[in-house]
């Protein structure tokens, strides 16, 4: 219910900036271009290594080819100059029945992340909303 109550809470909150966005830079560069988005990815991921609720999901995987995808994704979900060849949400995550708990944990590390790397609020809202609806695609796959 939490989780829901956030996705609502960012999702008003990236409708009213909607009129106010003309003319400001894409997400991407809000979020700092490549330097900012790898910043991020690379501080999430020392989150989540240290979270062994969400660690264990990835005993098997190669950490720098998964990064490399986070970052492409990142890119590609606020309009960066990126091009993402990984697997669908949905498909990199079956098989992995990630828990609604594992997917909030991993949600509020990337907001502390965000936080760390001095990413603006508003830039912070608007990845969380277009990251939100991939939800579905990833609890319980």
């Amino acid at each position: 219910m939490k989780l829901l109550q956030a996705i609502f809470f960012v999702w008003v909150i990236g409708l009213s900036g909607c009129a106010s966005q003309t003319g400001q830079p894409v997400l991407y560069d809000r979020l700092g271009g490549d330097a900012g988005v790898t910043a991020i990815v690379d501080n999430l991921l020392q989150k989540m290594a240290r979270d062994e609720a969400i660690a264990r999901h990835f005993r098997d995987t190669d950490i720098s080819l998964f990064r490399q995808g986070l970052i492409d994704k990142l890119c590609v979900v606020s309009d960066g100059p990126c091009e993402y060849t990984g697997d669908t949400m949905r498909n990199s995550h079956k098989g992995f029945n990630i828990s609604g708990a594992e997917f909030d944990a991993l949600v509020q590390h990337l907001i502390h992340a965000m936080q760390e790397e001095n990413t603006p609020i508003a830039a912070r809202n608007a990845l969380l909303g277009r990251l939100a609806p991939m939800y579905s695609d990833v609890v319980y796959q």
